[in-house]
C-alpha cells in the first residue's frame, strides 16, 4: 500500500483529498503543525506528497526545497495560483506536477497513480531519521540542521544512528561498539570516545550543544 502525505493548509480540503484516496486503497495522512513539516515527513515516509504553495510560516516551495536535500520523493504541488511563474517556480524547486485548484478529485488519482507509476522503480523510504529539527540522512552520511549541511565520517554517521534509533533510551558503550563491529569497524574503548568527542563538537558547532547525552558508567543517549 502506498502512502500519501497531504500538505494543505485548508482542513477541509486535506480531509475530502484523504477520505477520497482512502477508497483506492492508498494509505493517507496530512500536516496539521506547519512549523515541522518534515518532523512529519519523516515519522510518516510517505511515497509521494500532495503540497500547496500557500501555508503557514513557509510556503510549499521552502518545504519541497527541503525535502529535496534528503529525498528524491515524488512531489505534486496542487495551488489555486497557477500562473506560469508559480508552475515554473514548482518544477524549479524540485516539484514533479502540478495541478490547478478546484481540481476534479479523479484527476488528481489519475495523476497520483501514473506518478507512482513512473516513480517505483524507486525504492519509495524515505532515507532520513529526524529528530529535535536534526535530520540524519541514511544515503550520504550527512546531517542538517537549520539550513546548514554536516559530513559525518562512516563511525560518526553510525553512532548518530544508533542513538537516533533509540532516541528516549539509553544506549550502552558496548551496544554502540558491536554496532559499530557490524560494519567492520573495530573500534576499542578508547576509539569509540574520540569518535563520540567528535560528534559532539560538530553537533554543537550549528548549536545543537548537549544533544548527545553521557549517562556515567552507562552509555549514551538522545533525549
Amino acid at each position: 500500500m502506498y502512502k500519501i502525505l497531504i500538505v494543505e493548509d485548508d482542513v477541509t480540503i486535506a480531509r475530502i483529498l484523504k477520505g477520497h484516496l482512502k477508497k483506492w486503497n492508498y494509505e493517507v495522512d496530512y500536516v496539521e503543525d506547519f512549523k515541522n513539516v518534515m518532523a512529519k515527513v519523516s515519522a510518516f515516509s510517505p511515497d509521494l506528497i500532495l503540497m500547496d504553495i500557500s501555508l503557514p510560516f513557509f510556503n510549499g516551495f521552502h518545504w519541497c526545497q527541503e525535502i529535496r536535500k534528503v529525498s528524491t520523493i515524488p512531489v505534486i504541488f496542487i495551488s489555486s495560483s497557477s500562473d506560469n511563474m508559480n508552475i515554473v517556480m514548482a518544477m524549479n524547486m524540485g516539484g514533479d506536477d502540478f495541478i490547478e485548484k478546484p481540481f476534479d478529485l479523479d484527476v488528481i488519482t489519475a495523476k497520483i497513480q501514473a506518478m507512482v507509476r513512473r516513480s517505483y522503480a524507486y525504492q519509495g523510504t524515505m532515507n532520513i531519521i529526524e529528530h529535535r529539527g536534526l535530520v540524519l540522512s541514511l544515503k550520504d552520511a550527512t546531517f542538517l540542521y537549520k539550513e546548514e549541511k554536516v559530513e559525518l565520517t562512516k563511525n560518526e554517521f553510525r553512532i548518530l544512528e544508533v542513538l537516533l534509533e533509540n532516541s528516549g533510551k539509553i544506549v550502552s558503550r558496548d551496544e554502540l561498539m558491536k554496532r559499530l563491529w557490524e560494519t567492520e569497524s573495530f573500534v576499542d574503548d578508547n576509539t569509540l570516545t574520540v569518535n563520540v568527542t567528535r560528534l559532539r563538537k560538530k553537533l554543537a558547532n550549528v548549536g545543537l550543544v548537549d544533544y548527545v547525552r553521557t549517562k556515567k558508567g552507562i552509555g549514551y543517549t538522545v533525549d
